[in-house]
């Protein structure tokens, strides 16, 4: 079996010949001083906000002292600005004059691929959008390193290509190293033991998961049409294990393929939903309730802008959107979002869905109201009062008590998988 450590392939992350390598340190270091310089503006429009308030109490007679507060305000914090630029300037130049970062790939890393993926997941679209060298496009990992997808590539990161994969999809703000999480030592995760188990080969995805769903799907897509087509063995059967977001990625993918004609929608046979937000989770419906309710007054408007600026990918988990119809031509910041288009299951697939509580019962009043911390029973299982997802109840399991998190890397849950993506026939 494969030495089985998060692998990530894609075309998207291939390094082209002749290109120069992306310095991720120093597009750090540039985006840290670009929010470091638009950092002091919010403050004052905060703090012109509150001020402006209370000179209105005083009355017109505080006018004159009003207009001279609000000078020096502005040249006080427009000061900070211009100082932030000046020093971003600086340590921009140094790192280019010495090449620092330069020979080190921070995504290839656990700790900077984890930084790059909280950002890509804070404001992906954003990065996307700037031709940001901090961006992740869709790829195939090995050892957290992209795999370009030609035959020669493959064979050479899957010695032991088997014609079952299995596709990992992390969830937002994820890398494929999450899949360790909780694991007994490195490597040692569902692939792995699928692999060992049951002779399947483990694909893990690295995504930005800033970007639509959406999007993301139509590129998990792509991706799977040209590893189909370059993998070194016949590709005969194909499962997905999406965690949070990545079940909802999984479910757009092979909504995309199928509805584009591509071949390998028609070669999966299980989709597996980990503690996937199918009908929106609550943390993202809050914060959208937030932005609104903070844009409404002077002084708290900077606290609204800052919670707009989301990314798109957190803003679907609002709903569990999966096509671009569900936010093409359309507010993002209206209050009343539209009804979600509901996309049918795969024909041919079989759906699973693993829920969880940090109580006991689920039926306890915090398991109800927490879920498992991040995502409702009711959202897991797609069981809502107004939207409900077809799908048989024997392929449905809770587990309790646990979080979030745990579900990327548990026995019971692992005992379950084992089960269901066993080889039609034993």
């Amino acid at each position: 079996m494969i030495d089985e450590v998060p692998v990530s392939t894609g075309a998207g992350d291939a390094p082209r010949a002749g290109r120069r390598r992306a310095n991720e340190l120093r597009a750090l270091s540039r985006l840290a001083f670009q929010e470091l310089q638009a950092f002091p503006g919010a403050v004052r429009d905060m703090h012109l906000g509150i001020a402006g308030r209370a000179f209105r109490g005083a009355g017109p007679t505080a006018r004159p002292v009003k207009l001279m507060h609000d000078s020096i305000a502005r040249t006080a914090y427009g000061a900070v600005s211009s100082g932030a630029q000046l020093v971003g300037r600086l340590v921009d130049a140094t790192i280019e004059a010495r090449g620092i970062g330069r020979d080190r790939e921070l995504s290839a890393t656990r700790g900077g691929s984890s930084v790059i993926a909280a950002l890509n997941g804070l404001i992906g679209d954003r990065l996307e959008r700037t031709g940001s060298e901090l961006h992740q496009s869709v790829s195939v990992r090995v050892h957290g390193r992209p795999v370009p997808l030609d035959t020669g590539a493959l064979s050479e990161a899957f010695p032991e290509a088997t014609p079952r994969l299995v596709v990992f999809l992390h969830g937002l703000m994820g890398t494929e190293f999450l899949w360790e999480w909780g694991g007994e030592r490195r490597g040692d995760t569902y692939g792995a033991r699928l692999a060992a188990e049951l002779c399947l080969t483990p694909i893990y995805l690295r995504y930005n998961s800033g970007l639509h769903i959406s999007e993301s799907g139509r590129s998990v897509a792509s991706l799977l049409d040209q590893l189909i087509a370059a993998w070194p063995a016949e590709v005969r059967e194909i499962a997905f294990v999406g965690h949070s977001m990545g079940g909802l990625v999984a479910r757009s993918a092979c909504h995309h393929g199928s509805e584009t004609g591509q071949r390998w929608p028609e070669r999966v046979h299980q989709i597996v939903s980990l503690g996937t937000p199918h009908l929106g989770a609550p943390l993202a419906q809050a914060t959208h309730l937030a932005a609104e309710a903070f844009s409404t007054l002077p002084e708290t408007r900077m606290l609204g802008a800052f919670l707009r600026r989301r990314s798109s990918g957190i803003r679907d988990l609002r709903h569990g959107s999966l096509v671009d119809e569900d936010w093409r031509d359309r507010d993002p910041d209206a209050l009343r979002a539209a009804v979600c288009k509901e996309v049918p299951p795969l024909p041919g697939a079989t759906h699973y869905f693993v829920s969880a509580t940090i109580t006991r019962s689920p039926n306890h009043p915090f398991g109800r109201l927490l879920g498992d911390i991040l995502v409702l029973v009711p959202s897991a299982t797609a069981q809502g009062r107004t939207r409900r997802f077809p799908f048989e109840a024997e392929h449905h399991h809770h587990l309790a008590p646990a979080h979030h998190l745990s579900l990327l890397n548990h026995p019971d849950v692992y005992a379950r998988l084992r089960e269901w993506l066993e080889p039609r026939g034993g």
